[in-house]
Order: C-alpha cells, then sequence, then structure tokens
C-alpha cells in the first residue's frame, strides 16, 4: 500500500466523510470481510486526485480504485449508481451502466450533484456510504484484487480495504467487465 500509514477506520472517524462512519458503524457481522479490516490513512488533500495520489504515496494505479456517480432518465426519472473501477480503467458508461441502469443514455453525474446528494467531498466519493437506493456496481477485477485504495468521502484520507469487502456492501453488484482497461479503450476511440 505504498507509504500510506493505516490503522482501523473505525478508530478515526475524523477521516471519514459522516455517512461513511455510519456505514462502518453498521457493518455486517458476517460480512465476508470484518470492518477491522477496513484500514484509513491520512493524506494530503491537495493530492487526493489519483494520479498525484498514487505518485506521491508509491501506490501502484492497479490497486488505486475510483468511485464514480453515474446518472441516467427513464421516464423523467433520473437514476443513479456508484461504479467502482480500478485507476487502470474506465468504466463502460453507455454499454454496461447504462443497461443496468435500465437508461436510454448515462453520464458521469455532473460533480456539485454527486458531491450533494452523497454529502461527500468530490475526489473523496467512496461507495462505502451512498445512499442506501444506490446500486454499487463494482467491476470484477477489483473485487478480485488483494487490498484496494479507495477514498474515504474526504479528501484528506484514503481507505485501504480487501476487494471482497466491496462487493457485500449494500445493493453492491459484481459486474463482469464494467470497465474497460484505458488502453483498450484508447484503441477503440
Amino acid at each position: 500500500m505504498g507509504t500510506l500509514k493505516t490503522e482501523p477506520a473505525r478508530s478515526r472517524p475524523d477521516l471519514l466523510a459522516a455517512s461513511t462512519a455510519a456505514a462502518l458503524d453498521a457493518w455486517p457481522a458476517n460480512a465476508p470481510v470484518g470492518v477491522d479490516e477496513v484500514l484509513v490513512a491520512p493524506i494530503d488533500p491537495t493530492l487526493a486526485d489519483t494520479a498525484a495520489f498514487c505518485e506521491a504515496y508509491e501506490v501502484g494505479l492497479d490497486i488505486s480504485a475510483n468511485c464514480v456517480v453515474v446518472a441516467g432518465k427513464r421516464e423523467g426519472v433520473t437514476r443513479y449508481a456508484a461504479c467502482v473501477i480500478l485507476a487502470t480503467t474506465r468504466a463502460d458508461v453507455n454499454g454496461v451502466v447504462r443497461k443496468m441502469l435500465d437508461v436510454r443514455k448515462a453520464s458521469f453525474a455532473p460533480m456539485a450533484e454527486a458531491v450533494e446528494l452523497t454529502g461527500m467531498e468530490y475526489g473523496g466519493i467512496t461507495p462505502i456510504g451512498l445512499p442506501e437506493d444506490w446500486p454499487v456496481l463494482v467491476d470484477s477485477r477489483v473485487a478480485a484484487a488483494g487490498y484496494v485504495i479507495i477514498g474515504s468521502g474526504v479528501r484528506h484520507s484514503k481507505i485501504a480495504l480487501p476487494g471482497t469487502a466491496l462487493s457485500a456492501l449494500p445493493r453492491a453488484q459484481v459486474i463482469e467487465g464494467l470497465a474497460k482497461a484505458v488502453d483498450t479503450v484508447a484503441r477503440e476511440t
């Protein structure tokens, strides 16, 4: 996990968004990963964006996971989902995600909207503690990873946890092909 100094996340609520801390407090006892395996580390908030974070803290892009908020409309109702993908990939928003949301077109939610609806800081949005009615779509590569680094809901820390823990989140679904490798996406465009 690079040079991150981690400790159990529940012992540091000051490093978590309120909804993230609440979700950890409600962590199911029968989850495949115990809550004590969810770790948190303080970081410089100016380095929260993936590339800068990975470089500064010597964390590989292959274990850094991003949580992106996607939205689409159907019959005048906006539907949201969170997609958890590795930093080496891009979410297949208008393929897999659009079908999962059952909408005609899907796109990344505007920053202000994502921040307001999640109660989290941009650059720190995490799948832990999202609105209860949102599906959490986890790319199978993330679920299969050992420890991955994700946001904590705030920009001044990151969470480290086993990828399998993400599949146990409420409304989580592990999706094969949710994301495409960045170099594959580049070749297709």
